[in-house]
């Protein structure tokens, strides 16, 4: 089957300005020829089935390309006993939309936060031109394939093997930084390496579970000043990993007096309200049991040790909570719910998030309003 044109993604619409990027970047020169559909959960093998193979990596599907950060070799029976992925050829779609809300004009000098593949980094090279395109990867395994798969495609951008939340300073000042992965404290590093009005964009992937595009215009003042903009879901930068950790602590338990399905239910306005207000304390997702039919939410601080797992039973019986640790982690939760609830349950896009030398802050309609941490 020949290569469609790399600007034909199956249900996308790509403007004319992008169309032609896409073009010049074919997406099949930086996919595997074998992987995991992330979306339909099923392998792709290029040689077994090629034109499944053409229809995924023209499809709007992310594919995965490693597992365990290299440690497990991705094969269709290891990448079924995982959720560990950490490398990925990104959904055209979502990176359509991150391109968009960077806006970069030729000539911009750009910087990119995870080199994975190298298509996103194409895409931007073809877009400002490859001497102007810097982009970081931590795994050099990644870097080396990322940099074949560029090669292949005739770019020739600033590859560079390292931590990508400390930036690279030997090219700044930027007028645009695309991040590829999830953050959950964007780096003020970054923010210094962008010129003022330059533009950062990045998948905000908080401890309170919000999973969203944010957008940000650095001020005169060195001020990041974010937007969010829908939802988006990555996978973390490596340094921001949250770790397993073991439980302590006695038991204290007691009726949750919320259901834990009503938080669970409050959207993303609720996530990014409980990130203002209780920084650093990890929801998790909700889950039902299939077997019992209870439902159970987790929170967690890691600083503190301290856990809460709320249980409600599957009719309209009241949910109990077990809480360990110095702080009443249940009790904080539904309070600031509370407190989302009181100011009329606003939606994520009433939201804003600055970021400053002394960190990262939720803000409220205006920057002036800051969402004030309880804690």
């Amino acid at each position: 089957m020949p290569p469609p044109n790399g600007d034909r993604i199956a249900g996308l619409y790509l403007p004319p300005e992008w169309a032609e990027v896409f073009r010049a970047a074919p997406r099949h020169l930086f996919a595997p020829n074998a992987g995991w559909d992330a979306d339909r959960r099923v392998w792709i093998d290029r040689t077994a089935d090629p034109e499944n193979w053409w229809a995924t990596v023209y499809g709007d599907t992310a594919i995965v390309t490693q597992i365990d950060d290299g440690a497990t070799e991705l094969t269709a029976e290891t990448v079924v006993r995982t959720a560990n992925y950490t490398c990925s050829l990104s959904a055209p779609g979502v990176v359509l939309d991150f391109l968009r809300l960077l806006a970069p004009d030729p000539g911009d000098q750009t910087l990119e936060i995870g080199t994975g593949t190298g298509w996103t980094c194409a895409l931007l090279s073809a877009r400002v031109g490859d001497r102007n395109v810097t982009s970081v990867e931590v795994d050099p395994r990644l870097a080396e394939r990322a940099a074949a798969n560029l090669e292949l495609a005739a770019f020739a951008p600033t590859l560079i093997v390292g931590d990508g939340a400390l930036g690279w300073a030997d090219r700044a000042p930027y007028d645009r930084v695309h991040v590829t992965c999830g953050v959950r404290e964007i780096p003020y590093t970054w923010v210094t390496q962008t010129r003022p009005g330059g533009v950062i964009v990045a998948p905000w992937m908080a401890a309170s579970g919000a999973r969203l595009k944010v957008r940000f215009v650095i001020a005169a003042n060195g001020t990041a000043v974010g937007r969010f903009h829908g939802g988006a879901t990555y996978m973390l930068l490596r340094g921001q990993r949250e770790p397993l950790v073991p439980i302590h602590g006695e038991r204290r338990e007691s009726p949750a007096g919320v259901d834990p399905r009503r938080l669970d239910q409050g959207g993303a306005g609720l996530r990014v309200a409980l990130a203002g207000l209780l920084p650093g304390v990890t929801v998790g997702g909700g889950v039902r049991n299939p077997v019992d039919g209870t439902f159970r939410l987790v929170v967690r601080d890691l600083a503190s040790d301290s856990h809460a797992i709320a249980v409600a039973p599957p009719d309209d019986g009241a949910a109990q909570v077990t809480q360990r640790g110095p702080r009443d982690l249940w009790d904080e939760l539904v309070t600031a719910y509370r407190d989302w609830v009181s100011w009329g349950e606003p939606d994520a896009e009433r939201f804003g998030l600055d970021v400053t030398p002394d960190g990262q802050r939720v803000w409220l309609d205006r920057p002036a309003t800051p969402v004030e941490r309880r804690t």
